[in-house]
C-alpha cells in the first residue's frame, strides 16, 4: 500500500474482525465508519505489530484467550490458536488475557490471569500466568505461573536482546525477568520499596530506545492516586521515578483503572484516566513530559476498561478508550491538536486494542 503523508493527512483505519473498512482521514470525515465485530464472539484485549509488520491480536472468548495473526495489515487473519493448553484447563477455571509482547525475532509472549481465587484454589495458583508462542509454531507453551502468589496488574515487555520482563502488583511493584525469550524467568524482584502502587489498578510497561524498562503505574500514598513513570536500568538495578501529569486525584478508594504506554523514537507516549477523564502526554527519554501539561481527550473510562495511545513516525497520536460497550477514539497531530472529530463503535469486552502498521496506518479492533 502506498504510504500517505501522515503529517498532513493521517489515516485512521478501523479494522474489525476479518474485514477491513475504508480509511478515514481528516479530509474524509463525511464517510461513516461501519463497525464489524471480531468473529466468534471474541473480545479484543491487546494487539501488537511485529518487526516484520505482522499484526498479532489476542482476544478473550467463551473458550478462553485466542490468538490471531494477520500479514496484510489486518484485512484477514489466519486460523485462531487457543492460548491455553488443554492440560491447564481445569473444571471451572477461567483464563483471561492481560497483555502481550512480541520480540524482534517473533516470539509472542502472553500474560494471563485466572479466577483461581474465586474457586478458592491454593493461593500459589492465584498468580501471573505466562504462555509463549515460538516463531512459526502452531501452539503455545503450557501456561505456567511465574510468581506463584496472589497478584494483579500484569504487563509484559520484550526487547531486542531476548529479555522479557513481567511486571505485577501485590501491594508493591514487582517484576520477574527472563534473559532467554521467556524460556525461564528469574526470581521475583521488588523494583523499589518506596513505591506504593494502587493495588487494584494495573501496570503498563515497555522497553525504550535506550534499553531501560519504562513502567507506568498509579500511586496510592496518602490517597493521592497520581500516575508515575518508572525508568528501570535492569543491568545496574537502578530506577528513577517521575510523576506524569499535573492533574491530581485524591480519593480514599482504588479507582481500578487501566492505562497505556508505548515507546517512540524520542521517548514514550502514555494515556491514563484521572477522575474518569482520559488524558495523554508525550514523554521524553528521561520520563519528563514534553509539554507543560497533559492533553485532555473526549474519552471517559469505566472500571478496568482499556485505554490506548499510539504514535506514528510523524508524531501524530491516536488515543482510544472503552466504556459501556463503546470503543471511542480521537486523533491528534504532533502538537497535540485534535484532527477531525472523535469516532466510536460498539465493541464487546473491556479491551482497547490497536497498532500502528509499518505503513503508518492506525488500526483499531473491536
Amino acid at each position: 500500500m502506498q504510504r500517505r503523508q501522515l503529517a498532513v493527512r493521517p489515516m485512521l483505519l478501523i479494522v474489525l474482525g476479518f474485514v477491513s473498512l475504508p480509511a478515514a482521514s481528516a479530509a474524509a470525515e463525511k464517510s461513516p465508519i461501519v463497525p464489524r465485530s471480531v468473529p466468534g464472539h471474541r473480545q479484543p484485549v491487546v494487539a501488537r505489530c511485529g518487526a516484520d509488520g505482522a499484526i498479532h491480536l489476542v482476544c478473550d472468548s467463551p473458550d478462553g484467550p485466542v490468538y490471531l495473526k494477520s500479514t496484510d495489515n489486518g484485512q484477514t487473519f489466519g486460523e485462531p490458536i487457543s492460548v491455553v493448553d488443554r492440560a491447564s484447563r481445569k473444571p471451572g477455571l477461567e483464563f483471561t488475557a492481560w497483555d502481550m509482547a512480541v520480540s524482534q525475532a517473533g516470539h509472542v509472549h502472553l500474560a494471563l490471569g485466572t479466577n483461581a481465587w474465586k474457586l478458592k484454589l491454593p493461593k500459589e495458583q492465584w498468580g501471573f500466568y505466562y504462555a509463549r508462542l515460538e516463531p512459526g509454531a502452531d501452539s503455545f507453551s503450557p501456561a505456567r505461573s511465574i510468581n506463584r502468589k496472589p497478584s494483579e496488574g500484569y504487563s509484559l515487555a520484550a526487547d531486542e536482546q531476548g529479555n522479557v520482563t513481567a511486571c505485577w502488583l501485590a501491594d508493591k511493584l514487582y517484576a520477574n525477568i527472563s534473559h532467554d525469550n521467556g524460556a525461564s524467568f528469574g526470581e521475583t524482584m521488588e523494583i523499589d520499596p518506596a513505591f506504593n502502587p494502587c493495588n487494584c489498578c494495573t501496570t503498563a510497561c515497555t522497553y525504550g530506545a535506550g534499553g531501560k524498562l519504562a513502567i507506568l503505574y498509579r500511586e496510592e500514598t496518602n490517597n493521592d492516586r497520581d500516575m508515575y513513570l518508572v525508568l528501570w536500568d535492569q543491568e545496574h538495578n537502578q530506577s528513577s521515578r517521575t510523576r506524569v501529569g499535573s492533574e491530581s486525584w485524591k480519593t480514599d478508594a482504588c479507582p481500578m483503572t487501566y492505562y497505556s504506554i508505548s515507546a517512540v523514537a524520542d521517548g514514550y507516549v502514555a494515556a491514563w484516566p484521572t477522575r474518569g477523564e482520559i488524558y495523554f502526554a508525550r514523554l521524553g527519554a528521561d520520563g519528563a513530559m514534553q509539554s507543560d501539561e497533559e492533553i485532555k481527550t473526549p474519552g471517559k473510562c469505566g472500571i478496568r476498561t482499556g485505554v490506548l495511545a499510539l504514535s506514528d513516525s510523524a508524531g501524530n497520536t491516536l488515543v482510544a478508550w472503552k466504556k459501556d460497550g463503546q470503543l471511542g477514539w480521537q486523533l491528534y497531530d504532533n502538537r497535540g491538536r485534535p484532527m477531525g472529530k472523535p469516532g466510536s463503535a460498539k465493541s464487546a469486552g473491556n479491551g482497547a486494542a490497536g497498532v500502528v502498521t509499518k505503513d503508518g496506518e492506525f488500526v483499531l479492533f473491536r
